[in-house]
Formats: structure tokens, C-alpha cells, sequence
């Protein structure tokens, strides 16, 4: 079993279920799935930066990444309906907790200029979306054999009913947020 999934089978469920003023241990919010996405824009001229990309966002998720296509051709940015023009993998369960492992204790601290998470990138819905500005910040990238630095998204979707739920669940999994700063 990953090391998060069991701190949280063990420890954080509890902990939630009393902050929260929950009354069942079910009602406790739990991370549903990890969806990583690269958008490749210069992959419409050459397909080998969609391969790399794919071989990239692979490594970095430990699970075969796939391309997304355009849904409708677009004359002014010269696309064509069905043009690859990124990657994107969706993790759940043990793979998902493992990547979320390696995010918050090797990936974020690499960040450069890092001063915390933005707390407004929640959805409304207790699912949080962060982007990176560079991939090889992961340690399964060789910083030698990147071809071109590359920015991903990465959205966590929780069960938590509001904000304030997801926000505690990611703060117990120790996700570095931006303290409030009263001006």
C-alpha cells in the first residue's frame, strides 16, 4: 500500500472527520482521481514533439499518457479537426496517491521562486487545478534529455462537497498552501 493511502486510512480520516463536524466517517472527503495535462501547441507542425511529450508526462505518472485530438478545425491557428495537439493521463488509486507523494514531497520543492499554493484555485466544487511551468521538476526527467521545458496542468478531484472540505483534505496531506496575509 502507498504511504499517503495509508496516513490517510490511519490517521487523516480521523482527524477530517472531527474538524469537519462530520457525523459518519463516509461524509469524510477522499481524493477521487489525478488528471495530469500537457498542451504540446507546436505539436500541430511536428509530431514528434506530441511523441515526446507522450514519453514525458509517461515517465512522470508512472502510467501510458495519451494524445488529445481538436474536436473542430480552427483556420486561424491552422488546425485541423482530429490534429494531436497534447497528453493527458488520468491516475487513480494507488498510482494516484504515489504521484501525489512524489508532488508534495520531491516536485514542489524544486519549484523555483516558490511561495506556496494559491488557495483561489479551487472550482467551487472541492476540486483544485495547479499549473507548472516547467516538467523537469520531477525527478524521473534527465534534465539531459529534454528537448523543450513544457508546462502541465494538474487537477485533483476530491469528494469534498465545498472548498472548505478539499482544502482541509490537501492541508492534511501536507500540500504547501499561501498563508492568509491580512494587509
Amino acid at each position: 500500500m502507498s504511504r499517503l493511502l495509508d496516513e490517510y486510512n490511519n490517521q487523516i480520516k480521523e482527524s477530517l472527520k472531527s474538524k469537519l463536524g462530520l457525523k459518519n466517517i463516509f461524509q469524510v472527503p477522499k481524493i477521487q482521481k489525478i488528471i495530469l495535462n500537457m498542451g504540446i501547441g507546436d505539436g500541430k507542425d511536428d509530431s514528434k514533439l506530441i511523441d515526446k511529450a507522450v514519453e514525458d508526462l509517461t515517465l512522470i505518472s508512472g502510467q501510458k499518457a495519451i494524445k488529445t485530438k481538436s474536436k473542430k478545425a480552427i483556420s486561424g491557428f491552422k488546425i485541423r479537426e482530429g490534429m494531436p495537439l497534447g497528453v493527458k493521463v488520468t491516475l487513480r488509486n494507488k498510482m494516484m496517491y504515489e504521484f501525489l507523494d512524489r508532488l508534495i514531497n520531491i516536485a514542489i520543492p524544486r519549484i523555483r521562486d516558490f511561495r506556496g499554493l494559491n488557495r483561489k484555485s479551487f472550482d467551487g466544487k472541492g476540486n483544485f487545478s495547479m499549473g507548472i511551468k516547467e516538467h523537469v521538476i520531477f525527478p524521473e526527467i534527465n534534465f539531459d534529455k529534454v528537448d523543450k521545458m513544457r508546462g502541465m496542468d494538474i487537477t485533483i478531484c476530491t469528494s469534498g462537497k465545498n472548498n472548505n472540505e478539499a482544502l482541509e483534505l490537501l492541508k492534511s496531506f501536507n500540500m504547501p498552501f499561501k498563508e492568509d496575509q491580512v494587509n
